[in-house]
C-alpha cells in the first residue's frame, strides 16, 4: 500500500511539474507577444529582441547645435524665418450663406497629390457657386475595390468630422445626398460634368452654376489632378480669400484619420529615437513619369522597354505629344528627367552630409526596384522607408478588416498559341531599343511591372482586384510619408514632376514646409545645373576634387532661396498648393530681427520683395513667437566660421581614407575652401 500511494503521489507530482512547465512557456508567449506588438516595446531599440530591419548605426559624433557645420547642415534659413502661416480670412469675409443654390458631388480619381489637389479645389467651387458640397468620393477607395467595409471612399483616407468641422464657416458640407437626389444619381438622372484640368472659375460661374440652379444638384467628375486653375483671376472678386480657402482646406481641413495619423507618429518617433535630426528624400521615380518625360534610357533591360512601352500607350491617348523614340541623355541634360539615387547620394555626401546621416526614402513607387537605391545605401548606412521602422501587422492594421483574397499572381501570361506569337514576332513593325525578349522566351508576371506582356499586347491587362487593392493601400502609405516628409529636418526631391507633366508628390511636401515651416531645410536642386556638374566628373564620379565640391555646396545653399523663387513661376501655375506664397503667409519680426533687417535690408529685403510677401502677421500671433537664444545675435559670423572639412564620399569608421574617403589632409585648405564658400553661398 506504501509503495502504489509513493506512486500516485509521484504520478501526481509528474502531472503538476508538466502543468507548470506549460503554464510557464505559454506565460513567454504572451510576454513575446505583448513586447511584439506594444508601442512601448516597439520604440525601444535597445531591446535584445529586432523587431525591425532597421537598427541604426552611428560612429561619428554628432556636431554641437550651435557649431557651423550643424547650422549649414541643419539650421534654419535665416532669410526665410520672417515668412510665418497666416490663412485666415482678411478684411470683410462673409460665413457660409443659407439656403444654398443646391448640392455637388464629386467624385475624385486619380493618386495621392491628384486627390489633394482636387479636393481643394472642388471646396474653393463650392463656395463660388454657393453650394452644399457632399463629402468627395474618392474613387480608388470605394469598397467594390477590394478594401475593407470599415473605411469607404473619403474616409479611408481622410477624418471626415475633422473636415466638416474645419470647413463649417466657409461651406456647407454634408455626409451624403438627399434620399431623393441621392435616388436620382442611381438612375444616372443627374446633371454630370466631366471637368477639365485647370478650368476658369468663370466655366463654373456661366456653365455649371446654370445647370445648378435648375437641378439642385450637379456631378462633377474630376480625374486630371485639379478641376480649379491655381492662379486666379485678378478681376475674379475676393480671389485672395479664395486662396487662402485653399490652404484653409490642404493645411488645416484634410487630416488623415487616426490609424494613419497614429501609426505615422509612431515612424516619426522611431525615426527621432536615436536623437538625431533626418532627412526625407522622394525619389519621384514612377513609371509615368519616366515614360511622359522621355526618360527611359535611364535604365537597363527590361525597365527601359517598360517605359518605353507606356510612353507609346501615352502617345496613342493624347497624353504625350511627338515621337516615339527619345534622346534620353538629351532630356537629362535638359533637366527634364528625376535625379538618380546615386547623384542625389553625392550631393548629400558632397554637401557635407556624413555617412551615419538618416535618410528615409519615401514614395509608394521606385521604379526599377530597390536595386535603384543601391549605391545609396552605399554612401548612407540608415538609409530607411515606413517598411523597415514598422512591422506587417501595423501596415495590416491601417488596412482595416478586408476579405481574403488570391493574392497569388499567375505565373504565365494569357495562352497564346506559338504559332501566333512568332508570326506576331515576325510582323511586328520598328520598335524602341533594347528588344523585348523573344515569345519562345519564358516569361512571367513580375509585381514591378507586366513587363509579361510586353511583347503580347499593346494594352496593359485589366488590374486584378488585389491590384486594386494595392492601389489603395498605396494612398495609405503615401499619407504616412507625406507625414514624416513635412516633420523632417531636411527634405530634397527627385523630380518635382508627375506622368501628366503636373507638380508631384514632392512639390506637394514642399508646399506644404513653405507655409507651415519656410526656414526648415527644404533643398531644390536645379536638375539642369547638376547634369552639368556631373559631366564635369563623369570619369571620376567618386574622386571629386575639392574644387567640384565648393560647386555643389554653392549650388545646394544657393537654390534653398533661389529654387524657391524660381518655383512661383513654375510651379505655381500648375498647382497653388505647391507655392501658397505669398496670399497665405504674413511677415513677422522679433525686435533684434528687426535691427538686423534695418541694418542689411539687402538680403532680407531681396526675398521679402522676390516672393511678394507684404502683409504683417496679426498681433494675437507675436505672442505665441518664441525668441530664439542669443547666440542669434553671432549666428552670422559663427555661419561664417566653418572650420570642418565637409570630406568626400566614402568614409566609414575604421576604414582607410586614403581613396577620396577621408577629410582633407590639410585642414587650413579646407577651412579656407568652407570659408569662401560660405561667404557667396547665401548673400
Amino acid at each position: 500500500m506504501k509503495g502504489e500511494g509513493k506512486m500516485v503521489l509521484n504520478s501526481r507530482m509528474k502531472w503538476v511539474g508538466l502543468v507548470g512547465l506549460v503554464l510557464s512557456a505559454f506565460s513567454l508567449f504572451i510576454h513575446f507577444l505583448l513586447a511584439r506588438f506594444s508601442a512601448e516595446a516597439i520604440v525601444d531599440y535597445q531591446s535584445s529582441i529586432t523587431l525591425f530591419s532597421w537598427r541604426p548605426i552611428f560612429e561619428s559624433p554628432l556636431f554641437p547645435i550651435t557649431s557651423p557645420m550643424y547650422r549649414r547642415l541643419w539650421g534654419p534659413v535665416r532669410r526665410l524665418e520672417f515668412l510665418h502661416p497666416d490663412a485666415n480670412p482678411r478684411g470683410h469675409y462673409a460665413d457660409v450663406s443659407s439656403p444654398t443654390n443646391g448640392f455637388i458631388f464629386v467624385r475624385i480619381q486619380g493618386g495621392f497629390h491628384e486627390i489633394r489637389n482636387s479636393i481643394c479645389d472642388v471646396v474653393v467651387v463650392s463656395r463660388l457657386l454657393n453650394a452644399t458640397l457632399v463629402i468627395p468620393e474618392i474613387q480608388s477607395t470605394t469598397s467594390k475595390k477590394g478594401i475593407s467595409s470599415e473605411f469607404k471612399s473619403f474616409a479611408y483616407l481622410y477624418n471626415e468630422e475633422q473636415f466638416m468641422a474645419a470647413l463649417a464657416k466657409d461651406v456647407k458640407v454634408v455626409k451624403t445626398l438627399p434620399k431623393n437626389l441621392k435616388w436620382a444619381r442611381r438612375k444616372k438622372e443627374i446633371p454630370s460634368f466631366k471637368v477639365r484640368y485647370s478650368a476658369s472659375p468663370f466655366y463654373y460661374l456661366n456653365r455649371v452654376l446654370v445647370v445648378l440652379k435648375r437641378h439642385s444638384v450637379v456631378e462633377l467628375v474630376v480625374s486630371e489632378g485639379g478641376c480649379l486653375q491655381a492662379i486666379l483671376p485678378s478681376q475674379l472678386q475676393h480671389n485672395e480669400e479664395l486662396q487662402r480657402l485653399r490652404c484653409r482646406v490642404a493645411f488645416h481641413a484634410l487630416r488623415f484619420r487616426q490609424e494613419v495619423k497614429e501609426l505615422a507618429t509612431k515612424i516619426l518617433l522611431r525615426l527621432r529615437a536615436p536623437g538625431r535630426p533626418f532627412i526625407a528624400y522622394d525619389p519621384g521615380m514612377t513609371r509615368d513619369a519616366l515614360a511622359y518625360h522621355g526618360c527611359a534610357e535611364l535604365f537597363q533591360d527590361v525597365h527601359t522597354e517598360l517605359i518605353q512601352h507606356k510612353r507609346s500607350w501615352m502617345m496613342k491617348r493624347g497624353i504625350v505629344k511627338g515621337k516615339l523614340p527619345v534622346n534620353s541623355a538629351k532630356q537629362r541634360l535638359n533637366g527634364s528627367c528625376p535625379l538618380m539615387p546615386e547623384e542625389v547620394g553625392i550631393l548629400l555626401r558632397a554637401y557635407g552630409y556624413s555617412w551615419d546621416t538618416i535618410i528615409y526614402v519615401s514614395g509608394g513607387e521606385v521604379f526599377g526596384g530597390q536595386r535603384t537605391l543601391i549605391p545609396l545605401h552605399s554612401m548612407f548606412e540608415n538609409v530607411v522607408d515606413r517598411t523597415s521602422l514598422s512591422t506587417p501587422w501595423e501596415l495590416t492594421w491601417i488596412y482595416g478588416r478586408e476579405a481574403n483574397l488570391d493574392s497569388s499572381y499567375p505565373s504565365t501570361p494569357p495562352s497564346i498559341e506559338k504559332e501566333m506569337k512568332h508570326e506576331a514576332w515576325k510582323t511586328a513593325g520598328p520598335r524602341p531599343r533594347p528588344l523585348p525578349p523573344p515569345p519562345a522566351r519564358p516569361k512571367s508576371y513580375n509585381i514591378e511591372g507586366w513587363w509579361g506582356w510586353v511583347a503580347e499586347s499593346d494594352n496593359e491587362p485589366e488590374s486584378t482586384v488585389m491590384e486594386l487593392r494595392t492601389n489603395a493601400h498605396k494612398l495609405l502609405w503615401d499619407a504616412i510619408d507625406y507625414v514624416i516628409c513635412i516633420e523632417a529636418n531636411a527634405f530634397i526631391p527627385g523630380f518635382d514632376r508627375d506622368g501628366k507633366g503636373h507638380p508631384n508628390f514632392a512639390s506637394l511636401v514642399m508646399g506644404h514646409r513653405l507655409y507651415q515651416s519656410a526656414a526648415l531645410k527644404t533643398y531644390r536642386p536645379d536638375r539642369k545645373e547638376v547634369a552639368k556638374l556631373f559631366e564635369k566628373i563623369q570619369d571620376h564620379l567618386y574622386h571629386a576634387n575639392h574644387t567640384w565640391l565648393k560647386s555643389v555646396r554653392k549650388h545646394m545653399r544657393k537654390r534653398l532661396i533661389d529654387g524657391l523663387i524660381e518655383a512661383s513661376t513654375k510651379s505655381k501655375p500648375m498647382s497653388f498648393l505647391s507655392h501658397p506664397v505669398p496670399e497665405c503667409s504674413c511677415l513677422m519680426y522679433d525686435s533684434t530681427e528687426t535691427e538686423v533687417h534695418a541694418s542689411s535690408p539687402s538680403t532680407q529685403s531681396q526675398v521679402q520683395a522676390a516672393l511678394g510677401v507684404a502683409h504683417q502677421c496679426p498681433a494675437w500671433m507675436k505672442s505665441d513667437l518664441i525668441l530664439r537664444s542669443k547666440d542669434k545675435d553671432n549666428e552670422e559670423d559663427l555661419d561664417e566660421d566653418d572650420s570642418t572639412s565637409s570630406g568626400l564620399f566614402f568614409r566609414q569608421g575604421g576604414e582607410n581614407h586614403e581613396s577620396g574617403g577621408g577629410e582633407s589632409n590639410n585642414k587650413e585648405e579646407a577651412q579656407m575652401d568652407d570659408q569662401e564658400e560660405l561667404e557667396g553661398g547665401e548673400r
